[in-house]
């Protein structure tokens, strides 16, 4: 199975899904996971009720994530999600243009005939205690306990040309989560015989190896990788573990914990609605305030404490400045000092 491929084909409906979907989660939470547990018998029985059910939780998830909200120059003057999460109109077309997951998007052959892309922002909420000026009746005082929000890190995801693909790609990568923090929980399990401490690095270095292919909601660190040499990685570390030999009774608590993280989904990763009453300076308010804005948005949760605001978009190229070449401008500024 090519672990980049997506599962899903969109337009799943909850609880009913084709025998054909069941297993390929089946085979993708072995594959995701340690692929080893095939060698015994009934993983597949084992695994069929939790995979239904962390099904269910991702196709959940997904429908309830609101319609992508228009992200342009002059949205961004109109709709207060917008101003909250970006500090100006150019700061947010600017952080578009480095995105690498759209800068990628951009130059493939899908991205050709569409005129608008849509994706998903994914940011981290800040909330900070300082001392501020505000009018209390008609003065004005300083130095007044205020708790300023702000949003650090953005990032964009699963850019495709409409809304129905973009919502299939996010179906994959909320179950591929699901998979990683399992494979998280297993490759944390104490171990002391020389053995088991290398099929546990083995697992770590699995781990590792999905997240920075996408597997999940975190940011990947350094370069997007090349997916043939993230396969051919995989697969090495696969043939490592099947040589290190298979002790049955640590397949099947690697097994039991794949079961659990699956069967109990929603405790493991879920998302909540964030509604803030923020000031145009982004200052928490009173609901009653004047001068508050309500703002209602998506905030993702794992397991780990991991927290991330959610935000569907629909970018239009033509808007986004292009990417400064640096190199370009290091040798026209030593040109322009050396002359």
């Amino acid at each position: 199975m090519n672990l980049f491929q997506s599962i899903f084909r969109g337009g799943e409906s909850r609880g009913r899904y084709p025998e054909s979907l069941i297993d390929a989660a089946i085979e993708r939470a072995v594959d995701g996971t340690d692929a080893r547990l095939r060698l015994l018998p009934g993983y597949r029985k084992r695994l069929r009720v939790p995979v239904i059910h962390a099904i269910d939780q991702v196709v959940a998830l997904v429908d309830a994530i609101p319609a992508p909200l228009v992200a342009g120059r002059r949205e961004h003057g109109e709709d207060p999600r917008l101003s909250a999460v970006f500090s100006s109109a150019a700061d947010m077309l600017r952080i578009f243009g480095r995105d690498p997951a759209l800068t990628a998007f951009l130059t493939t052959q899908e991205r050709v005939a569409a005129e608008r892309v849509t994706c998903v922002l994914l940011a981290e909420r800040v909330e900070r205690n300082i001392l501020g000026m505000d009018l209390v009746g008609d003065q004005v005082r300083r130095d007044v306990p205020q708790v300023a929000v702000s949003f650090t890190g953005h990032r964009l995801v699963d850019p495709r040309v409409d809304d129905a693909e973009m919502r299939r790609a996010l179906q994959r990568r909320a179950f591929d989560h699901l998979l990683a923090l399992a494979l998280n929980r297993i490759a944390e399990v104490r171990v002391e015989r020389e053995d088991l401490i290398r099929q546990r690095d083995l697992l770590r270095r699995k781990h590792a190896a999905l997240e920075r292919g996408g597997w999940t909601f975190e940011e990947a660190q350094g370069a997007p990788p090349d997916p043939a040499a993230l396969m051919a990685e995989l697969d090495a570390i696969t043939a490592q573990l099947a040589v290190l030999g298979t002790d049955e009774g640590v397949l099947r608590a690697h097994l039991g914990i794949l079961a659990d993280a699956l069967a109990e989904s929603e405790r493991q990763f879920w998302a909540e609605e964030l509604a803030l009453s923020l000031d145009a300076m982004n200052i928490r308010r009173d609901a009653g305030d004047p001068s508050a804005r309500r703002i209602v948005l998506k905030e993702l949760h794992n397991a780990r404490g991991r927290r991330l605001v959610m935000l569907p978009l629909i970018i239009t190229p033509g808007e986004i400045p292009p990417r400064e070449d640096f190199v370009a401008a290091a040798e026209r500024y030593l040109y322009s000092h050396g002359s």
